[in-house]
């Protein structure tokens, strides 16, 4: 199997209490991390990396992206709420064929690795044929990140004699189709969970309904509450009644959640993502994560809509901390009378909803998160010496604080290199990024001439 050492990094295993490791090698061997240490003795086939002057750390984990709207980027960064469900939900979404899911895909993937992203969880809601499920598939495979493929349900406005999406249950074939074919195996590199509508989308019959097809086939279950009005009020309390809520189940907001809706999920072991520009730009309410930090429940954090802002891991890490440090504050402020001192969040925190957290969310912390002998080689390395790091007095500070992608010398998935130098290492890139733009104008041109919510503002 192929070897590959990075020499003479600083290395940031992000492992539990661990510290960083200056002018040490990271070994290896096929996919899996064999070794970790200073001066490490190779073999004469190994392939060398010298990241002297580099930090050396876990790839960055998007843990909310709808990845399927790559090709639509711009287009949302002034929407409100009322825009995005109408505009994209019950228009766009309409005229995407199944070769504009497989480019946004392919396009929106290979710019998650060229961030420093080595896996990511996509959010798939644009799937109303099993072909626009295959190319969404097809393209995160082609792209050879490390991805969940979270299901969903198309929600389009219903047509005459359809019944609401509300009503709708996850299909019970498709899922199978999926799970027994080629999303059978949880050891690959994208594997598959549901993205459900929830009790804020659907009625409670079908969010039982989808939560236990989810149990059925043991899958990671992922649903959106970005409201206090519920569709199903009383669907948490059913759903931890019948035994449904558990750590596979991901909710993803939760701004608004009930107190009493947010303890019965702590209390079943369910998860978090927060993605906090989406929500502040939507008026989502606070950000959950003070409420989890209160608690002591750790979290994860996406970029959410690729229709309106930069899926950038670093930024996201960055904006989600210094939003909340701002709640928190004034919160602490107006119980105290006085301006917080030490500091109520830590870099070393965000990084960890970027990295550890994420992989938990998605039970892949047993292969990803942090550099551990015997996980899989999921690694970036960033140059240190950069005009906009150089002379960084602490590393996770300097990272968290400064880094961009333009920083991000090299990027290995499952030990395969896609980017180094700064370069990604594929040859279509310039091809593939015709066919998504017009794919994006193609969409929008459609929609603007034969949608029914082409007026949407």
């Amino acid at each position: 199997m192929a070897k590959t050492l990075f020499r003479n990094g600083i290395i940031l295993t992000l492992a539990k209490d661990s510290t960083p490791l200056h002018g040490q090698d990271i070994l290896i061997d096929g996919d899996r991390i064999a070794a970790i240490g200073p001066n490490l003795v190779v073999s004469v086939d190994t392939t060398i990396i010298d990241a002297t002057d580099m930090y050396i750390m876990p790839g960055l984990i998007n843990s909310h992206i709808h990845t399927w709207q790559t090709g639509l980027r711009g287009l949302a960064t002034d929407w409100t709420g009322t825009n995005y469900f109408r505009a994209m939900h019950a228009g766009l979404a309409n005229f995407f064929s199944p070769d504009d899911i497989l480019i946004a895909n392919q396009v929106g993937a290979i710019n998650q690795i060229n961030n420093g992203v080595t896996t990511m969880v996509d959010w798939h809601h644009n799937n109303p044929t099993p072909e626009h499920s295959d190319a969404a598939i097809d393209g995160l495979e082609d792209a050879g990140i490390r991805a969940v493929f979270l299901h969903g349900s198309a929600k389009p406005d219903p047509k005459p004699g359809q019944k609401h999406f509300s009503k709708v249950p996850m299909s019970r074939s498709e899922v199978a189709r999926l799970r027994k074919g080629r999303l059978a195996s949880d050891d690959a590199l994208v594997t598959m969970g549901l993205a459900i509508l929830g009790p804020q989308m659907s009625k409670e019959e079908v969010v039982l309904q989808d939560l236990r097809l989810a149990k059925e086939h043991d899958l990671v279950v992922s649903l959106h509450h970005s409201a206090a009005k519920m569709a199903a009020p009383q669907a948490y309390q059913s759903a931890a009644a019948a035994g449904l809520i558990d750590a596979r189940l991901n909710i993803v907001h939760g701004n608004e959640l009930t107190d009493a809706d947010l303890n019965i999920l702590i209390d079943n072991g369910a998860n978090f993502t927060v993605t906090a520009e989406i929500e502040m730009q939507i008026c989502y309410g606070d950000l959950l994560c003070g409420r989890l930090l209160a608690r002591g429940v750790p979290f994860s954090i996406g970029t959410d809509i690729e229709s309106a802002y930069a899926p950038d891991m670093l930024a996201c890490s960055r904006f989600t901390l210094q939003a909340q440090r701002h709640l928190s504050s004034v919160q602490m402020m107006a119980e105290t009378g006085e301006r917080p001192h030490p500091i109520p969040i830590t870099v070393r925190e965000a990084i960890s909803w970027a990295t550890e957290h994420g992989a938990r969310a998605m039970r892949l912390d047993h292969r990803t998160g942090s550099l551990e002998v015997g996980k899989q080689a999921d690694i970036i390395t960033i140059r240190a010496n950069d005009l906009n790091l150089s002379g960084g007095f602490d590393p996770l500070n300097t990272i968290l604080g400064f880094a961009h992608p333009g920083n991000i010398d090299t990027v290995m998935v499952a030990g395969h290199v896609h980017k180094r130098g700064g370069v990604m290492l594929r040859q279509d890139i310039p091809a593939l990024q015709d066919r998504l733009a017009e794919s994006g104008r193609r969409i929008f041109e459609e929609f603007k001439k034969k949608s029914a919510t082409a007026e949407f503002a």
